[in-house]
């Protein structure tokens, strides 16, 4: 398979994953609408960010081995499983003075920082527990394992850029004032929906190890 075959077989798996619900989605969606387009930028280029740490572990062949590893997938799901719920209780504590009456500019003022969004969506992303079963099936699967290292390094950068566009995506749209308006009057509730959301994929996670 040629550079230019893989970028396309890429393009269209990855940008499916990532249009999937999932934690990502749900952090991006509830950050953009709570504190506007800038944080919901910055927790995008956050989650771009965290796919490196996927990305640089199966180039290096561990992918495999952690999937294969009842302990490291043991490890890897307590510490995602358990973020996704300290990410969910935050959403539950969403008060309704912090959204209503508030327009999109306000918002931007009151927002997080950007390195505290940027940590914040790397995380997500890179403690995401479903992420290695999805490389190893990229890498080992889709994509030969003996490909040259420029072209996983083409692979790997272009994945991080679909990531971004879609969620960018996301984020433009929940920014536009005719659906942010929508939402103001509800967003806090919106805030608790997508927490408890978040901590019942949490849940699962966990539940899923136990059992």
């Amino acid at each position: 398979m040629d550079l230019l075959q893989g970028l396309l077989l890429i393009t269209s798996i990855h940008l499916l994953a990532a249009a999937s619900p999932g934690p990502d989605f749900v952090l991006v969606s509830q950050q953009t609408l709570a504190n506007g387009k800038k944080t919901g930028f910055m927790i995008s280029i956050g989650i771009a960010l965290g796919l490196s740490v996927h990305i640089i572990y199966s180039a290096l062949g561990l992918a495999t081995v952690i999937a294969n590893s009842t302990s490291a997938l043991w490890l890897i799901k307590i510490i995602g499983g358990c973020y996704l719920i300290y990410l969910g209780i935050q959403g539950l504590r969403a008060k309704a003075s912090n959204t209503i009456n508030k327009t999109i500019a306000q918002k931007e003022v009151s927002a997080q920082s950007p390195l505290s969004a940027i940590i914040k969506g790397f995380l997500c992303n890179a403690l995401n527990p479903k992420a290695p079963i999805y490389f190893v099936a990229l890498f080992t699967v889709v994509l030969s394992p003996n490909l040259p290292a420029l072209h996983l390094v083409i692979y790997g950068i272009w994945m991080m850029i679909l990531q971004l566009f879609w969620f960018s995506m996301v984020v433009v749209l929940l920014s536009r004032p005719s659906v942010n308006e929508r939402f103001q009057r509800l967003g806090h509730w919106i805030d608790r929906v997508l927490g408890a959301a978040m901590i019942l994929m949490g849940l699962k996670v966990l539940i899923s190890k136990i059992n």
